[in-house]
């Protein structure tokens, strides 16, 4: 019997498995942020599809650089897609939750000065509330929420213009 020859690791694959974990180290905590201040039900798994789609797409990267932009890019699109999934299931129940249920991670990551401010932009439309906490709590420039969201810089404009008029609305209502 022949002895097996020892399995040489692919370059590009350690190179890969290397990006990756230096993208998780360095900005998880702020994905897990952005997903749960866009109203994600479930900020954890989003991030981790997020994380799992960046995996699959990392050979195709033109710039690794733009790896955090495409990973922000993708909890903004993941979390907008479980959004919509979640309201077309909501109308299908007969009996509609009553309440929705805060998860653990909101919880920890929000503490109770913020909770006002955040029941605010929850009520803004998902567009306002993403151009906001794209500018406001990540500090992105125009171009890059507007590559994040999929939309030109003047939509950013619009979006944020109307969120912040919305949401200082309902901040001095509660006063």
């Amino acid at each position: 019997m022949e002895p097996l020859a020892p399995v040489v690791p692919d370059p590009a694959e350690l190179e890969r498995e290397a990006g990756l974990a230096r993208l998780f180290e360095v900005h998880y905590s702020s994905m897990l942020r952005l997903a749960v201040l866009l109203g994600a039900d479930d900020p954890e798994n989003v991030v981790a599809e997020a994380y799992y789609q960046i995996y699959r797409k990392w050979r195709r990267l033109r710039d690794i650089e733009a790896a955090e932009a495409y990973l922000r890019s993708t909890v903004c699109n993941l979390t907008r897609m479980r959004i919509r999934h979640l309201q077309v299931a909501r109308r299908h129940l007969e009996n509609p939750p009553e309440e929705t249920v805060v998860s653990a991670e909101s919880a920890a990551l929000l503490r109770d000065d913020q909770r006002v401010l955040i029941g605010a932009l929850q009520q803004l439309p998902a567009r306002q509330r993403e151009a906001l906490v794209l500018r406001h709590w990540l500090g992105l420039k125009e171009s890059e929420i507007a590559a994040a969201m999929g939309i030109s810089c003047g939509s950013v404009k619009t979006h944020t213009s109307r969120g912040l008029a919305a949401l200082t609305q309902a901040m001095e209502a509660r006063r």
